[in-house]
């Protein structure tokens, strides 16, 4: 079976373009990939079979060998400073919660900063 690595791929269309090892670019559909994955990350490097389709090679049943390394992993807190941060955040939205029962909304600059940190607490968990 040929092996290559993504060059890219897009969610939204469900198509992308897989460099073979053997020099040639094969087209890849999202309905190639294992089931239940619907996205591959550019980078990856992957088995796949090659059929001829109406506009060239495309690729069939696709195999993940190995995916790239995640940079937002990579720099992710370590789970013991990530404890402390979503403790914090804790006791701020148990302040907040007595505030709200008494019928008071945070100010504006303080709803919008506990949103941020709340936004910036989602994304390095998703990470």
């Amino acid at each position: 079976m040929p092996t290559g690595k993504v060059k890219f791929f897009d969610e939204e269309k469900g198509f992308g373009f897989i460099a073979s090892d053997e020099g040639a670019e094969v087209f890849l559909h999202a309905s190639a990939l294992p089931a239940g994955t619907t996205s591959i990350r550019p980078g990856s490097r992957i088995e796949f079979s090659v059929a001829e389709g109406k506009r060239g090679a495309q690729a069939l049943s696709v195999r993940v060998l190995d995916a790239p390394p995640s940079l937002a992993k990579m720099g992710r807190k370590p789970a013991d400073e990530m404890a402390v941060i979503v403790e914090d955040l804790i006791r701020l939205l148990d302040h907040l919660g007595g505030g709200l029962k008494h019928g008071k909304y945070p100010e504006s600059s303080n709803g919008k900063k506990i949103a941020a940190l709340l936004r910036k607490l989602a994304e390095e968990l998703d990470a």
